[in-house]
């Protein structure tokens, strides 16, 4: 099975072409303000128009108040929920939306542990843990520290670039990666060759045997 791709982090029209046309699955689009990728319920609107049928939307939030998520969902076509912050499962499944639950790997983390508690998730999205910080590290983590039982409701991101994510592939086989800073040449801004030779790189991996 390949590995699916989430390019995230999009604040324009160009990124949001780029990501598709080199034959990314999903898009991720910021609803938190404090992230330098965040965009507005209009500004997605006017994203998402752009997207050809059977690319999945993705709405990241941290602690959004309900309002604020409802909101959006009125304004703009979002496929599937991204929760990042505290939430929890009954906060997560209020939407009656399929929906996916960032775990930052803090050190003792117990996947099995969350995978039990947001059993209602479609999948498991696992960042870097660093304090104070929902996302967007830059950083990797111990891919080794994901057990092989769960990696196929897996979504990997944290640190990822097209110089490891073959490696990362590799190593964990999740059903999905998830980049953001690793395409960029600025805050927000993405580069369309890095995305295509981050592409290039899960395809690569999928194409090696174990």
């Amino acid at each position: 099975m390949r590995t699916r791709i989430k390019i995230c982090g999009i604040t324009r029209r160009q990124d949001a072409v780029d990501a598709v046309r080199g034959g990314a699955d999903a898009i991720g689009l910021v609803f938190y303000a404090a992230s330098p990728r965040s965009v507005s319920p209009q500004q997605a609107a006017d994203l998402v128009r752009v997207l050809p049928p059977f690319v999945t939307v993705v709405g990241l939030f941290v602690n959004a108040h309900r309002s604020e998520i409802e909101q959006v969902l009125a304004a703009t076509r979002i496929d599937l929920l991204q929760f990042h912050g505290k939430e929890t499962p009954e906060e997560c499944g209020a939407f009656h939306r399929p929906f996916i639950k960032a775990i930052r790997m803090r050190e003792g983390i117990d996947l099995h542990q969350e995978r039990r508690r947001y059993q209602n998730a479609a999948g498991l999205l696992l960042d870097t843990y660093r304090k104070d910080t929902p996302g967007g590290t830059g950083d990797s983590f111990d891919w080794t520290r994901i057990p092989a039982d769960i990696a196929d409701s897996v979504i990997l991101a944290g640190g990822l670039t097209p110089g490891n994510v073959e490696r990362a592939i590799r190593t964990v086989r999740p059903y999905a990666v998830d980049v953001s800073g690793g395409v960029e040449r600025d805050k927000g801004i993405k580069d369309g060759a890095k995305i295509a030779a981050f592409i290039r790189g899960v395809e690569r991996a999928d194409n090696q045997p174990d």
